[in-house]
């Protein structure tokens, strides 16, 4: 059975995601930006937190974790232990632990940090991806380099296009804004902008969303797409390349 998946506004513009085990009544939390909004979301359910999934050290993925780590099993990756809460279980790529009963899967997805994971859970068909594929974007590359992140973006692009793509920030306005200038000639994108603009005006979330609309729309997945590399003047350009500099645009965008 499905887990059941809430999404949980956090800070300025967090999010921290809870999956529920309604036969076991077990309940993950990824990300812990601040205890609050979660403590409440458990006590509206009545849920009980058996385990806290870190996707990476950011401070706001990781500073409400105290007051709601209690006894429960505390998960992060194994590559970035040094700076993370203490773990009682570090993972990397290729591990396959099992949280809620559901057989996961762990990818090193680098360049946002070095360190950074992404949690795939293939019975419910999401994908826990925080900082590294956004919707309509990809995070800000920190630490690493943007062959890794575009390495980063072929795993996950690789997933079933059904997957659920639950990342870890309302940005979704601000890149589409950025994809809009790109000089793209996409009816997708051009559709998936204005649905942004509508869902925001009205006080809706944008995420959680799909692969297959981040395949359609999101340009750091489709940086080997011969129409994007012409749009923007690399048509010969490398796949690196051309990921290179959609990103150095959206830098200074």
């Amino acid at each position: 059975m499905p887990l059941e998946l809430v999404t949980i506004p956090c800070l300025e513009d967090n999010y921290a995601y809870l999956l529920h085990n309604a036969e076991t009544g077990e309940t993950a939390l990824v990300d812990a930006p601040e205890p609050g909004p979660i403590r409440a979301e458990l006590n509206k359910r009545g849920w009980v937190l058996t385990d806290i999934i870190l996707t990476h050290h950011h401070w706001d993925h990781i500073d409400g974790l105290e007051p709601l780590r209690g006894t429960v099993r505390v998960i992060g990756a194994s590559a970035d232990a040094h700076r993370l809460p203490n773990l009682d279980l570090a993972v990397a790529e290729g591990d396959t632990p099992t949280v809620l009963g559901e057989t996961v899967q762990i990818f090193d997805v680098a360049g946002h940090t070095i360190g950074h994971i992404a949690i795939y859970f293939p019975e419910t068909g999401v994908a826990f991806t925080a900082d590294s594929l956004m919707a309509m974007g990809c995070g800000r590359l920190f630490e690493g380099t943007p062959e890794q992140m575009w390495n980063s973006m072929l795993k996950l692009r690789a997933l079933p296009p059904e997957t659920v793509i639950a990342s870890g920030h309302e940005y979704t306005l601000g890149n589409a804004k950025f994809v809009a200038n790109l000089g793209e000639t996409n009816a997708a994108v051009a559709q998936r902008i204005n649905d942004v603009e509508a869902a925001r005006a009205a006080g809706q979330t944008t995420v959680p969303t799909t692969l297959a609309l981040e395949c359609a729309t999101n340009p750091f997945l489709r940086a080997d797409d011969p129409a994007l590399k012409s749009a923007i003047g690399l048509p010969n350009g490398s796949d690196v390349d051309v990921f290179t500099e959609i990103r150095a645009r959206k830098d200074k965008f």
